[in-house]
Parts: structure tokens; sequence; C-alpha cells
């Protein structure tokens, strides 16, 4: 049996497109949506990436602002920052790059972002909002998983969807997007037990654990659908994910190939919501109209 490749690329191409036209529409209108994307570290394949999103909006007529604080920067500063950016009407989404230096962690700061400029739904309060089902910006990686099996046409009502990684970031979040879509879902993590205990009978298994090579054909009956999160840099330096493509290739129905699957499609739907964010922040001077007539 071969096993079909879900590329991200035309789907990517697709949502550009729609953050582009909305972008226009603000435009026309005298307004400008801007990301700022908040950085503290020397890694260079995390400068690339944040590099590759301010291409990309730049090319979609999105503004994108680089605030780099440098690798030693202190969680006072980089809070500072957030609150300010927060506070700006001028800016319309934020993001805060990881990894962060050494002894500052995310969730002391992630907190600190305006939830209706969270466009990748880090701050507790966007996850709760999407727990309960009120508005909210999902986590991008999350929601790409989610897009590109509706894209392909992957059905999700009724079916037994095995998640491979319990992260705030991909794991949680994806559980309660396809739990929305009624999916029956299975969180797998470290203590889970044998991993084919969950992903054999799966009909879709999404693997975002970080650990290259983790999900092997063994662990899939045929014709399971397999969404690839993980992004892990190898001596080398070439990128692949969590799944070992040599043993899963021939035994999953479908695979999401590292690169070009969900990691394109993750960096589309970022400036999508830029873009959304900014069309449902009013303008400053409306807002404070708004503010003095309800007073």
């Amino acid at each position: 049996m071969s096993t079909n490749v879900l590329s991200g690329k035309k789907l990517a191409t697709l949502v550009q497109q729609k953050a582009q036209e909305l972008a226009q529409v603000l435009e026309n209108s005298g307004r400008h949506p801007v990301l700022a994307v908040v950085v503290a570290t020397d890694d260079e394949s995390t400068l690339w990436y944040v590099r590759s999103i301010e291409r990309v909006a730049e090319r979609l007529g999105i503004g994108c602002r680089i605030i780099d604080l440098g690798p030693e920067a202190t969680e006072h500063v980089l809070a500072s920052v957030l609150e300010d950016l927060s506070a700006e009407p001028s800016v319309n989404g934020i993001i805060l790059q990881t990894p962060l230096p050494v002894g500052v962690k995310a969730d002391a700061l992630v907190g600190l972002i305006a939830p209706e400029k969270d466009i990748d739904g880090a701050n507790p309060l966007s996850l709760g909002r999407l727990a309960v089902g009120q508005p909210a910006f999902a986590p991008a990686t999350a929601q790409a998983v989610v897009e590109l099996l509706e894209h392909f046409q992957v059905p999700i009502a009724g079916r037994n969807v095995a998640v491979v990684g319990r992260s705030a970031v991909v794991g949680k979040p994806l559980a309660l997007l396809l739990l929305e879509r009624d999916a029956t879902v299975t969180v797998c993590h470290s203590k889970s037990g044998p991993l084919e205990r969950y992903t054999q009978p799966a009909d879709v298994v999404v693997v975002a654990a970080g650990r290259a090579g983790l999900l092997k054909g063994n662990h899939l009956s045929p014709e399971t659908v397999v969404v690839d999160v993980g992004t892990n840099v190898l001596p080398d330096g070439s990128l692949v994910g969590d799944v070992d493509e040599a043993s899963v290739s021939g035994v999953a129905a479908a695979l999401t190939p590292v690169p070009g699957g969900v990691g394109s499609v993750t960096t589309a739907l970022l400036l999508l919501h830029t873009v959304e964010a900014a069309r449902r922040q009013e303008p400053a001077q409306l807002a404070a109209a708004t503010s003095a007539a309800r007073t």
C-alpha cells in the first residue's frame, strides 16, 4: 500500500490569500494590521523562523515588528515589553517566541499578552475560552492540524483520534478542537504505557512529542492517517518530525511531511489571526468614543 503525502503547501497558500484579501480591505479603510514578535534568543533556527514570518507578512501587506531583546533579556524587561505592546493601539497581534533566556519561564509572561491580541493562543485565558467554546484564537499549530485534516477531507466526527503529546501549545488545545468536531480523543504521554495500545485502534494519529522517530510502523494499523507535528533538528542540520517515515510509509494511509506539512500552515494562520484580530479591534478613536459614551 502506498502512503499519500498530505502536503500543507496548497492549504498554506489558500490561507495566505485569505489573509492578504482581508488585510487589503482593512488597508482600504485606513487600518494597517501589525504583528509584533518578541524574541530573546540567539538560536539561529528560531531567528530564521521569525525572519520567515516577517518575509511572508511583508508580501501579504501585513506589518511585522521584530522586537529582538537578545539572549540576556530579563523577565522584567520581557514583561515590560509585552505590557507595552498589549496597550499599544497600532499593534494587533503579539507572539512571544521561544526559547527564552535561561531562568525565564514563558508561563510567567504569556498572561501579560492581551487576549484580543493573543493570536497564538498562549495566554491561559485563551485556552480557557477555547475549552468552554467562547471566542478565542487557538494556538496556530493545533489549528493547523485540524485545517489540514479538513482540507484533505479526512473524517473527524465519530472517529478515534490519538494525540501523542500533551503540551499546552499543541496537545491540549488540539484535543479541545477535535472534541468540538465530535471526535473521540485519546491524549497519550510519557506515562501512558505502550504507545501502540492507543495508536493502533486510532483512525487518525497526531504526534507532537518532540522526539525524532518516535512513531513507527508497528504502532499503527493499516489505513491510519498520520499528522506529524514534530520539528527536530538533527546533528547534520536537517529537519525531521516525530515519525519514522521509513517504517510508517506503506503502513499509514496518509502522512504529513516534515518540512512542508503542518509548519507551513501554522505560519499562514498566525498572519490570518493577526488580520482577524485587527478586524475585531476598534481603532483608538472609536474605542475612546465608545468608552466616553458608556460613561
